[in-house]
């Protein structure tokens, strides 16, 4: 029986293990605490040991049952609009507020794919701006103007 090894696999579980390492170390800086008072430490504690945890398991599996994995063509388009609408709103969003910023992001990460339509992609964009800024406006209460100083409001 032959065995095949995944190198992804065991290359993300050890960046898991690595980083789940580093938080369960960097809590022993803080005080613990016992079970029924949990002190600042116990929560980083005890996500790192599960993140490390879930790396030593990915690297087992990636070791043990590896696949082939076949890579396709690079979708150049898609990382461009990521790329673009993550920038764009990191840019801007003091700018032009919070509202016309949302919706021009979700309008280009909407048409990183090429199989949406035009139509389509505005529909998800204002969707998706109604819905963050009730979330993150309304609800979060995040202070940040919807309509920013450059469109005149």
């Amino acid at each position: 029986m032959e065995r095949r090894r995944s190198v992804p696999d065991v290359l993300a579980g050890a960046i898991f293990m690595v980083i789940g390492g580093a938080f369960a170390v960097g809590s022993l800086g803080h005080e613990l605490g016992t079970p029924l008072r949990m002190g600042p430490g116990a929560f980083p504690m005890l996500v790192g040991a599960i993140v490390a945890a879930l790396g030593l398991a990915i690297v087992v599996k990636g070791l043990v049952a590896g696949e082939a994995i076949t890579f396709g063509s690079i979708p150049w388009r898609a990382i461009g609009a990521i790329v673009l609408a993550v920038v764009f709103f990191g840019t801007t969003v003091r700018g032009l507020g919070f509202v016309p910023t949302c919706a021009v992001t979700a309008l280009l990460t909407a048409l990183a794919s090429t199989r949406v339509r035009l139509l389509t992609a505005v529909a998800v964009a204002a969707g998706l701006t109604v819905a963050a800024t009730l979330i993150f406006v309304v609800g979060l209460q995040l202070r940040i103007p919807l309509w920013g100083p450059w469109l005149g409001f």
